[in-house]
Formats: structure tokens, C-alpha cells, sequence
């Protein structure tokens, strides 16, 4: 709250996986004064507002496109409806996995979610979704990392896999001497790389390439994931977009039956996949790729698959929490920070369906929803 205004939060804080755990502290209010996080309350009383329940750091989407649709970039109006689908849904940290519109006015709007962009995607020509990527060869890739890493807030994109139409499959995009200068250009930068990857064939190279993160990593497999687990690099598996693999498998199958039953593959085992890469240590976090086709808003049916894949409810809890945003480099609910948060009226802890119901949203100290 501002304007002398404060914001009491009792019943539950959840300010971490410790608290969450019932471990350590355990915290049963937080105060919000002038925007901010204070874990005493203020000197003087003042207007004060109390809201009850079980508060959340505001929920992290770490795979969205705000600005995207289906033939591209989208005007500002449509822009600010993906925004506050996100912000309605609980979630107020977004990583926005490359977008071809330029949606720097959002960080102006105090009652818009924070977001981190990772600058437009990268690709070859032909070779990724017409209108939404930069289109290069091989020897463009790193001077157009580095404008990326610019132009971006610590993250570039590359899309690593896509349907290469001659051998009617998914294919590598890029040659592994050209991953590796891309990434040190990008690393020299002072940006972290990740990589659009469905399929099997291209995740060594880019592991190798020193990539810190890869989207989707349908194709992770048992000889990459210990590779993945050792370097530290992590995953965003979309879930709720890898259900959409029957439909486009159906929709394709006729002019790319071996596509479409890769696709069908990678579809069947991809709760398998996801539960053994978290089983061996690689760090796992909730994003929806929402935009282009899918809606925004679904934060909360993504931290659920990941709970299906068998992640425990707590690590289901912090991949969209407390996890992804030390990952981010962003505060969760600590002295000073800025007062995003969540509050439920049931505990998610006991049932990760919860978060589809906010019952309050405090952005940048305001109660918005």
C-alpha cells in the first residue's frame, strides 16, 4: 500500500521452502508499508488493511510470450490483456521466452506484472513459426546474440529444434562450433542462453555449448539427463503446452507421418521425462508458453502436471515460487522487497488446485485482484 496506507497479511506466510515445510520460522504475518515488504510491523499504526489466508510470493511464469500471437506481434492493447490474464491467475514474475513486440511501455504500469525478456527467438530461415523469430544462418548467430543480449534483461533464445522439412522430422538447426560462439558471446554479455527444444538430437551439443537452460526438453533421454544434472541446466517443460502434441500430430500427420509419430513419442513419455530429470538433481521450473496459442493465465494448471509428472507438491510449489525466482534473481517475500504476493483462502501446501483461486493479488504493494 502507499499514501500512508499499510497492508496487514496474517493467517499463513509462506516465505520460503522452509516455512513452507513447517521448518525454521514460521511466520503467521507480514506487513506491507509503502510498497514494501516489512516483517514488523510499522511504527505508527496508520490506515492499516488486513487480508487473511495463506500468502504466496507473487507466482513466477517462467515461460510466456507477452506480445505474441498467432502471426506474430500483437498491438499494445492485446498485450496488456495477456499481462493481466497473468497478473489475475497469481502470477507476477514473468519470463518472457522471446517475443517479437516491443512491450518495454509495460514496465512503466504499476498494475502490470514485472517482466524479464529474453528478446526475439532465433532461427534459421524456414525453419521456426513465420513472424516471430530473427532469421539468420549459422555464421549471424553470435553478433545477433549479442544485439539479443542487449536488447533483453539477461536471457537470449534460440530455437534449437524444428521440423526440417526435407527429413520430414525435427532437426538441429544449428552446428555445435556455432552454439559454442553464440553462448560465449552471449555469456561475454552478461546473458544467460536458453533453447526452444523438442526432439532428442540437439541437446548434447547445446549442453556442451554451455546453454544454461533449455524449454521444453521433451527429448531429454538416459544418456542427457546426467549431462543436463552435471552442468546444472535447467528445464521449463511446459506441460500444459506438450498436451497440445496430439492435436498438432493429428493436424500434420498427413504430410509428416514421421513427425507426427515423434511427436505422439515424446507426448506419451513426457511425465516420465520430467519426473527423472527432477529425480537427478537437474533444477525444474513451471511456465506455460503461453501466447501465440495458448491462453495466458494457466500458471496454476502448470504447477499441476508438474505434481502429475511427480514432483512433490513443495517442489511443484517452489518451481513456481520461492525456486524460480532465486533462479531469476528475484526477491520472494523478505525484508524490503518489493510486496508481490499472493494470498489464498485454502492452504496450497494440501492442494496444489488452490492456486487456480486467488483470493487476494498485492502488486507492487496494491491490492489489484
Amino acid at each position: 500500500m502507499s499514501n500512508g496506507q499499510v497492508l496487514r497479511v496474517t493467517g499463513r506466510v509462506l516465505t520460503g521452502p522452509a516455512a513452507a515445510a513447517d521448518e525454521g520460522e514460521v511466520r503467521d504475518e507480514v506487513w506491507v508499508v509503502d510498497g514494501r515488504i516489512s516483517l514488523t510491523p510499522p511504527a505508527s499504526t496508520r490506515e492499516v488493511t488486513t487480508v487473511r489466508g495463506y500468502a504466496l510470493p507473487g507466482l513466477v511464469d517462467a515461460h510466456c510470450h507477452v506480445g505474441l500471437g498467432p502471426e506474430g506481434a500483437v498491438d499494445a492493447e492485446t498485450s496488456e490483456a495477456q499481462a493481466t490474464a497473468e497478473r489475475e491467475a497469481g502470477a507476477l514474475l514473468l519470463r518472457d521466452a522471446g517475443s517479437p513486440a516491443d512491450t518495454r511501455w509495460i514496465d512503466r504500469r504499476e498494475d502490470l506484472p514485472r517482466v524479464i525478456r529474453a528478446g526475439r527467438h532465433i532461427a534459421r530461415p524456414r525453419r521456426y513459426i513465420r513472424n516471430y523469430a530473427h532469421e539468420i544462418e549459422p555464421e549471424e548467430l553470435p553478433d545477433r546474440v549479442r544485439r539479443e543480449a542487449r536488447a533483453g534483461d539477461g536471457w537470449v533464445k534460440l530455437v534449437g529444434d524444428w521440423i526440417d522439412r526435407e527429413r520430414g522430422d525435427l532437426a538441429p538447426l544449428w552446428p555445435a562450433h556455432a552454439l559454442r560462439e553464440a553462448v560465449a558471446a552471449a555469456h561475454e554479455e552478461g546473458a544467460r542462453v536458453t533453447a526452444h527444444c523438442f526432439a532428442e538430437d540437439s541437446l548434447r551439443d547445446l549442453v556442451e555449448a554451455g546453454v544454461d537452460c533449455v524449454e521444453h526438453a521433451t527429448g531429454l533421454t538416459e544418456e542427457t539427463i546426467p549431462l543436463f544434472a552435471e552442468r546444472g541446466v535447467a528445464i521449463v517443460p511446459t506441460l500444459v503446452n506438450i498436451a497440445t502434441f496430439p492435436k498438432l500430430a493429428r493436424a500434420g500427420e498427413r504430410r509428416y507421418p514421421r513427425w507426427a509419430a515423434h511427436m505422439r513419442r515424446l507426448h506419451e513419455r513426457r511425465h516420465a521425462t520430467v519426473r527423472a530429470a527432477w529425480e537427478a538433481g537437474i533444477p525444474v521450473y513451471a511456465g506455460t508458453d503461453a501466447g501465440g496459442s495458448l491462453a495466458h493465465g494457466l500458471i496454476a494448471a502448470e504447477v499441476g502436471e508438474l505434481a502429475a509428472a511427480g514432483l512433490p507438491p513443495l517442489a511443484a510449489l517452489s518451481a513456481a515460487t520461492w525456486g524460480a525466482r532465486d533462479w531469476l534473481g528475484r526477491p520472494g517475500l523478505t525484508e524490503g522487497a518489493p510486496a508481490d504476493l499472493v494470498v489464498y483462502a485454502e492452504d496450497p501446501r494440501r492442494d496444489l488446485t488452490a492456486l487456480a483461486r486467488p483470493h487476494r493479488v498485492v502488486l507492487r504493494g496494491r491490492i489489484v485482484g
